[in-house]
């Protein structure tokens, strides 16, 4: 059964290379990593700033996830983090990483990671737009 290295809710800056490295083993011919960076736009509007806010039961949830991607594919390693609170443009948000014995494997629990953590993770996002208006939007 595969590891899980990390999971976690932090307000702290998420390190790709961090994760990146937990999951590293020399049984591992892949590792695939994903970084969901803050950007200064959506649908076309400029975003000035943007704040997740976190559910209490955020941190268990994201573990259990991690857990069942782990069991779900053939993997050696799972790690993932999601960020709360503000978040400045050009950080990451959300980052994932998976280790592998092959690529394919590796890709495929990323994409399914990530996909389950922005489903199952009560993790909203508050954007304030240029204009000075904002909106929440569901799930991270």
């Amino acid at each position: 059964m595969a590891n899980v290295a990390r999971a976690f809710v932090t307000t702290d800056v998420i390190l790709v290379s961090e994760l990146a490295a937990a999951v590293r083993s020399n049984t591992a011919g892949a590792i695939v990593t994903f970084s969901g960076d803050v950007r200064d736009n959506d649908h076309g509007r400029d975003v000035s700033s943007l704040e997740y806010e976190a559910h209490p039961t955020a941190q268990n949830l994201l573990e259990k996830v991690a857990s069942e991607i782990a069991a779900r594919h053939e993997v050696l390693s799972v790690a993932v983090a999601h960020r709360h609170g503000p978040i400045p443009i050009g950080e990451s948000a959300l980052v994932a990483a998976v280790s592998a014995k092959h690529r394919k494997a590796a890709f495929d629990a990323c994409a399914d990671l990530v996909d389950e953590v922005k489903a199952q993770i009560p993790i909203w996002k508050h954007q304030v737009f240029a204009d000075g208006t904002d909106e929440w939007v569901n799930c991270a």
